[in-house]
């Protein structure tokens, strides 16, 4: 994954003025990027920049127009996610949001993000008509290592987040708590109480995603937490597997859902095309991703000139997208051979012959017959390990987007208001 991630996340400056046109009859998740929160975190290599009231009202009015050229493209978008950084930071304009998107596209489904300190009336009460998935950053219920993390004063005990989730119980189809196991001070006795405290928590779901980070961060985590090391990643995951499996199922490698389920966290499982809006985001359409400049300021230029705000591409080979399409398949717990064969022209086994080796060999399927292929635990596990590589890279590509940034945003990203 190390080497495929060197050789294909690279990026080409994008010069046209618009994304390519959807493709007929295609249906599409709209990813909307808000790249705004009070305080930084140290571990987060999305892109995002200190809240500032008047710098965020205009960004989001812009969000909306870049929104509305997408409609204009003809794009049939039916879910939409909504993403950060910290999109409820302005209620208001995230409402005004989504309404917006609701009227322009076939909207079935919305998720957003959100922070344990905005379950509040507030916040929460606008939302419940308009956000069928409600996902809360926690990372972990313990005070030591919400200490470390820098959010024990932003978001409180982890006795008192566990109140709040359970204050919004019922409110959502879909509450998703966003965990973080394999911190190097996390023993397995503080992963445990972590995972009993979910399980009292009331969400009906939650996504257990393993310590990473990009080049850019990995000097401040591990000031804040830190060395990452994955020597025991394994153990952990096994461990939180365990514990959770009397009460929650595997929705993806690293999801899971209380009995009767619920919308999966990681929108790329069921999306395999999506169309980013906001800076920092990312579109992948046909084989090929396209970001979205990751400047406050060139963002700004472009929606005002009538332009997207993509200036990087990524075209990828057949064999990428086999690749692609293998991960996410699997991540997603079940890989469809006759679609994979259908859409590129051969099995699965003939154009992965080395991949589809190296799990066998590790007794990664439960199910391998000739329609599909499921996991084993240990399948759960390696996929699991694949998509955090995965995400080291995408995070790396994100590093490569943030070098065009001015100095002045640059100090920005990194905390610094002045």
């Amino acid at each position: 994954m190390r080497r495929e991630n060197a050789r294909t996340l690279s990026l080409k400056p994008y010069h046209e003025s618009r994304l390519p046109g959807p493709a007929v009859g295609a249906e599409y998740l709209l990813y909307v990027h808000v790249p705004f929160c009070v305080r930084l975190c140290p571990y987060c290599s999305f892109n995002r920049f200190p809240f500032e009231q008047d710098r965020a009202v205009a960004y989001f009015k812009r969000l909306r127009e870049e929104m509305r050229f997408v409609a204009e493209q003809g794009f049939k978008c039916t879910s939409m996610y909504v993403g950060g950084g910290t999109p409820t930071v302005i209620v208001e304009e995230l409402c005004e949001t989504i309404d917006l998107a609701r009227s322009i596209f076939p909207i079935r489904e919305v998720s957003s993000e959100t922070n344990p300190d905005h379950l509040i009336p507030r916040v929460v009460d606008p939302l419940v008509d308009r956000v069928d998935r409600f996902s809360v950053g926690v990372q972990s219920f313990d005070d030591a290592l919400l200490k470390q993390m820098d959010r024990y004063d932003k978001y409180g005990s982890g006795e008192e987040i566990l109140e709040r989730l359970q204050s919004v119980e019922g409110r959502f189809h879909s509450l998703n708590v966003d965990m973080i196991f394999n911190f190097p001070s996390q023993t397995e006795a503080m992963l445990a109480r972590d995972v009993e405290m979910l399980k009292v928590s009331q969400a009906n779901q939650t996504t257990f995603y393993p310590l990473m980070a990009s080049p850019v961060v990995e000097g401040s985590l591990r000031r804040s937490v830190g060395k990452v090391s994955y020597s025991r990643e394994a153990r952990y995951y096994e461990i939180l597997s365990e514990i959770l499996a009397d009460t929650f199922e595997p929705a993806s490698a690293w999801t899971f859902s209380r009995t009767g389920g619920g919308m999966i966290d990681e929108y790329i499982v069921d999306y395999e095309d999506y169309v980013g809006v906001g800076s920092g985001s990312f579109s992948f359409l046909n084989g090929s991703l396209y970001v979205n400049t990751f400047s406050l300021g060139e963002y700004t230029r472009r929606i005002d000139a009538g332009l997207s705000g993509v200036t990087a591409y990524r075209e990828f080979t057949r064999r990428d997208r086999m690749r692609y399409r293998f991960l996410m398949g699997l991540f997603g717990l079940a890989l469809d051979k006759v679609a994979f064969a259908r859409d590129f022209g051969v099995s699965v086994e003939r154009g992965l012959p080395m991949e589809m080796a190296f799990m066998r060999m590790n007794r990664a399927f439960a199910v391998d017959d000739a329609v599909r292929l499921t996991l084993t635990r240990t399948g759960r596990y390696l996929a699991v390990a694949m998509m955090r590589q995965f995400f080291i890279g995408v995070n790396g590509l994100r590093d490569q987007a943030r070098e065009a940034l001015p100095p002045e945003e640059l100090k920005m990203f990194f905390g610094e208001c002045g």
